[in-house]
């Protein structure tokens, strides 16, 4: 594997944008609002990105701040914080260089850990996580377990990464507020099952009046985890009392569970409720 130094990320450009324009709503933000509201606040939504979930947080009246490596998707959420009239604090910083001014009760994480591909800066982003929290403070973070795929788990045999980077999927451009229309497509270009990581493209096309006007080419590199590892990597950092749950419920994670819910919490006193 090659050395890197920064996460690889592709949420800029036309990506940020399809990303503010499409992605609303979700079953995680009431999950993660009552984890707030019980944990207790500030919170922090750390890799927030358009403001998906740090938004509705801040309708509820939560004293929630939002960071993202990404100044583009940090431009649409004050964009959009503005015309609600809302008043957010947001941060440029990537995760394993989180150094804010404030510490946190409650930090969320949803569904971007891992996205940038080296374990060593997820190692050190749970350790400045740790940081950041206050004594008895928690962490909230989901990921997908990659043998919950059936086509992508099939790409882990060898037969099948030979076939790889297969072609664009077909996919229907999504009409914009603006009048033109966007349309995503992904591809998997290559897994490493050894070191447990997957390598992604993606396409962006932006059409108006039936015409290509812009399109964007991104690599994605991403760690693909199981359950012990990241429980190992929450203690080792001093986390305890790590839960993980199926999503979006409270009760303990099955193999049947489509995406895990990772709740940990620092030691130290002021613990307002069990996780």
């Amino acid at each position: 594997m090659s050395e890197i130094s920064q996460p690889q990320t592709w949420h800029y450009g036309l990506v940020a944008r399809y990303w503010a324009e499409f992605n609303e709503g979700g079953d995680d933000i009431d999950y993660y609002r009552q984890f707030i509201e019980e944990n207790g606040e500030p919170a922090l939504d750390l890799a927030c990105g358009a403001g998906r979930v740090l938004l509705p947080l801040l309708r509820a009246g939560l004293d929630v701040d939002g960071c993202d490596i990404s100044a583009d998707m940090l431009a649409y959420a004050r964009q959009k914080a503005e015309i609600e009239g809302l008043s957010l604090r947001l941060y440029r910083q990537a995760m394993h260089e989180l150094d804010l001014p404030r510490r946190y009760r409650t930090i969320l994480i949803p569904g971007s850990f891992g996205l940038g591909g080296d374990r060593r800066l997820d190692r050190e982003a749970l350790r400045r996580v740790y940081d950041h929290l206050e004594p008895g403070g928690l962490l909230v973070f989901d990921h997908d377990p990659a043998y919950n795929d059936r086509d992508g788990w099939l790409l882990w045999l060898r037969e099948e990464r030979e076939k790889l980077p297969g072609p664009w999927p077909n996919r229907q451009p999504r009409p914009m507020a603006d009048g033109g229309e966007l349309v995503m497509k992904i591809r998997t270009v290559d897994i490493n099952p050894l070191e447990q990581l997957m390598f992604l493209e993606a396409r962006l096309e932006l059409w108006r009046d039936g015409q290509l006007e812009e399109a964007e080419e991104y690599p994605l590199r991403g760690c693909l985890y199981f359950k012990p590892e990241l429980v190992l990597m929450l203690e080792c950092v001093g986390f305890e009392a790590v839960h993980v749950y199926g999503a979006y419920r409270r009760e303990g994670a099955t193999p049947e569970d489509n995406n895990l819910v990772f709740v940990a919490r620092k030691a130290g006193s002021g613990t307002a409720s069990t996780a």
